[in-house]
């Protein structure tokens, strides 16, 4: 077990795939979670290509045979999972409207992929990563799933209502807590790590964040050292208000 191995969901682009660079800069070897085998093969060759060790792991996050037999894979290959990063997340701009008029399917859809999605994906893995002797669970969630910065009129996100999606990410902080307090006593450290407004096909090109600003809060959660904090809401090394 001298070497890391980390899967990061979504991998195969944008934070997913900065974080996966700079993680595998550290000797981490780094597996891509992606439901596009076409495009988590062009994102293993590149990170290859960089000489990091990396790897294509076929998943679909709301397709339970597909978690299923991905963490049978990883299982078999490597035995153990050291860090698990739970990027893969959607926000459908066109169907978020106001809380009286969001739609059935798209709160649906989003929550499949943003929490469902991420549960199961973490209760499939997780009796690999109690074989770590260092496990570490990344969350990634958005200051948009902050109630308290939702509810202070001098928030920056404070109109920046989204129903679907940030109460996605509310989820996936309660998800976090909950099991960082399950979890507590051992060497098992779980955290949700806010990536800032990023520029992706998510975020924009107006966003003020390189990629590679937001993938360090995940990169410093997933490598925390045996003192570091869990069950925590974290950007660039600040606690975030729930």
């Amino acid at each position: 077990m001298s070497t890391r191995i980390a899967l990061i969901t979504g991998g195969n682009k944008g934070i997913g795939l900065e974080t996966a660079r700079q993680l595998g800069r550290q000797g981490i070897t780094v597996l891509i979670g992606a439901r596009d085998q076409a495009r988590g093969t062009e994102a293993v060759n590149a990170l290859k290509a960089e000489k990091i060790d990396a790897h294509l792991v076929n998943l679909e996050v709301t397709d339970k045979a597909s978690i299923a037999s991905a963490a049978a894979a990883v299982e078999k290959q490597f035995g153990h999972l050291d860090i698990l990063i739970n990027n893969a997340g959607w926000l459908d701009y066109a169907g978020e409207s106001v809380a009286s008029g969001v739609s059935d399917d798209t709160l649906r859809k989003t929550f499949d992929i943003n929490f469902f999605g991420l549960v199961a994906v973490t209760q499939a893995f997780l009796p690999l990563i109690k074989k770590s002797p260092a496990g570490r669970i990344v969350n990634l969630t958005s200051i948009l799933g902050s109630i308290a910065e939702h509810a202070d009129p001098n928030s920056s996100i404070f109109n920046a209502k989204f129903l679907a999606y940030d109460s996605s990410k509310a989820a996936v902080n309660m998800f976090t807590n909950h099991l960082a307090h399950e979890l507590k006593g051992t060497k098992i450290k779980v955290n949700a790590a806010h990536p800032g407004w990023v520029k992706t096909d998510m975020g924009g090109a107006n966003a003020p964040l390189e990629l590679g600003d937001g993938a360090k809060t995940s990169v410093t959660l997933a490598t925390l050292a045996d003192d570091g904090p869990t069950g925590g809401y974290y950007h660039l090394g600040v606690h975030m208000r729930w």
